[in-house]
């Protein structure tokens, strides 16, 4: 329970709302990319982005059209897990009695499955292949357009909201003899190439920044809490059991 509210969003005609929360990423020792991320529970409803091109210092403004959102899907599944896991508990009726150890066990395991699912969503984020992010919707949340040579990503990793931004150079078709796309990655490294369209682009610098979403931390500690109960009561049900079982000649 402690683990979903974390998560709640408001019932559809309460009138209440999700907080806004804002959230400065950046690294430390660098100010290469700087971010701003007003989060609404699975929702990037504003992000303003900074960029100093290490080329030349210029910098670079983008900020999310005032029309637009990102939702994160991997806030959403871990909600939709963990949401799923307390019905399966509270979808019988309040008088029910359990009539087998088994019976238990096979819910238990069945709950922890819905809470594993719950906490992965969070700490595995997606792989995604360059040419993936190139395509995805992100790329046309900004204004102004975010140029050919810039791409950017967020997920998130554990209790963090991380933003990637990627920055690409041309290949020349002199240079392309032994030309290997790279494959799915959460982080690509400087060097991976991609054939996006029809040019191939090699990536030059890669910035990531991050933040700790403090809620995001409460849910992962309760995942782990609920997980641990759920087993401590299938270790209690195995030891009555055996004893149950237990037959003195």
């Amino acid at each position: 329970q402690e683990a979903s509210h974390r998560f709640a969003l408001p019932a559809s005609g309460s009138g209440g709302a999700v907080k806004q929360e804002n959230f400065v990423l950046s690294t430390s020792g660098t100010d290469q990319v700087k971010g701003v991320m007003m989060l609404q529970g699975d929702a990037l409803c504003q992000a303003d982005v900074n960029l100093k091109m290490p080329r030349n210092n210029q910098l670079l403004h983008f900020a999310f059209r005032e029309d637009k959102q990102w939702k994160l899907q991997q806030i959403q599944d871990a909600r939709n897990h963990v949401n799923q896991a307390i019905y399966l508990l509270m979808n019988r009726d309040v008088n029910y009695q359990f009539k087998t150890g088994l019976e238990v066990l096979k819910l238990m395991d069945a709950v922890m499955l819905q809470l594993s699912r719950a906490r992965n969503r969070l700490t595995t984020p997606a792989t995604l292949t360059l040419p993936e992010i190139a395509s995805s919707g992100l790329t046309k949340m900004f204004t102004p357009v975010l140029p050919p040579d810039i791409l950017v990503n967020f997920y998130i990793n554990l209790n963090k909201l991380c933003l990637t931004v990627y920055q690409l150079h041309v290949l020349q078709p002199s240079t392309t003899k032994n030309f290997k796309p790279a494959g799915g990655s959460v982080l690509h490294n400087p060097g991976a190439t991609f054939e996006f369209g029809s040019q191939r682009y090699e990536v030059s610098h890669v910035h990531k920044v991050e933040c700790v979403v403090p809620w995001l931390n409460d849910a992962l500690v309760f995942f782990t809490v609920s997980l641990q109960l759920c087993q401590q009561l299938k270790d209690k049900i195995s030891v009555f059991s055996s004893y149950w079982n237990y037959r003195p000649y």
